[in-house]
């Protein structure tokens, strides 16, 4: 694995289990959700943006993608 692949997947870690966290979801379920509703689609397209910003940040920016695709947590 290159290390721009490690640190991707390092990054989309961190991103799901905060995610997670706010939400009060499994690791694996906010996983699923993200994948589902195309957060995952968008922290792949845009790391080189997202990964400069915060973790709150991020979990914002998968939240309203997600909201913009299907998904509706509250």
């Amino acid at each position: 694995m290159n290390s721009l692949n490690e640190y991707k997947t390092t990054y989309f870690v961190y991103c799901v289990n905060h995610f997670a966290d706010r939400y009060k979801l499994s690791a694996k379920d906010a996983f699923n959700y993200l994948f589902k509703y195309g957060g995952m689609n968008f922290l792949d397209e845009f790391y080189q943006v997202e990964h400069l910003l915060s973790l709150n940040d991020a979990v914002e920016d998968l939240t309203a993608i997600c909201k913009n695709n299907g998904g509706n947590l509250s």
